[in-house]
């Protein structure tokens, strides 16, 4: 059985050590009553994430040697970046 430690920390964090809303941030939020959405939110707090890309990728299914899977992956994170530049300067693109 696994022993306790004295000194281990605890991960909860008390709700009222949340930092402060500023006024921008009131400002920006949505405001609903009931359920009923009075002002809806405005600003950075309705787009979370990247903006989106006027030209996206296309997800499909390539159907690859062994080898060649293996040789690109060898070359770390990033490898399927590597891939589309490859592939890119093949066509011409």
């Amino acid at each position: 059985m696994p022993e306790n430690k004295e000194d281990s920390e605890s991960s909860w964090v008390d709700p009222d050590d949340a930092p402060e809303w500023t006024d921008d941030q009131f400002e920006r939020a949505q405001f609903s009553i009931g359920g009923r959405v009075i002002r809806p939110a405005n600003g950075t707090l309705t787009r979370p994430g990247r903006p989106k890309s006027e030209d996206p990728k296309q997800q499909i299914t390539l159907r690859l040697d062994r080898a060649v899977l293996d040789k690109l992956r060898e070359s770390g994170p990033g490898w399927q970046s590597r891939v589309n530049e490859i592939l890119k300067k093949a066509v011409g693109a």
